[in-house]
């Protein structure tokens, strides 16, 4: 069990970043959580098994489709048995 916390920075606030990290968490079945920072970046907390959680990794560095993903800053956290995926 893996979590990571990721903020995501480029133009990835307006684009369908949260709605579809939710949908794509959902499809690799990682649990945490994703929200809007006021600076315009977006924080993600991602939880589950090794495999899954690095493809949710892969999807942050490109996002959706309008979405211009600069960077992706991340740090391992200890688990905390997160068992859904939630947009704050």
């Amino acid at each position: 069990m893996r979590r990571v916390h990721a903020v995501v920075t480029g133009v990835v606030q307006g684009v369908g970043m949260r709605w579809s990290c939710a949908r794509e968490a959902e499809r690799h079945g990682v649990s945490g959580w994703v929200r809007n920072l006021d600076d315009g970046t977006v924080e993600v907390v991602l939880e589950g098994d090794d495999a899954p959680v690095a493809a949710m990794l892969g999807w942050l560095r490109e996002g959706p489709p309008h979405a211009r993903v600069a960077d992706v800053v991340t740090h391992d956290e200890a688990p905390r048995g997160a068992r859904r995926f939630d947009i704050r």
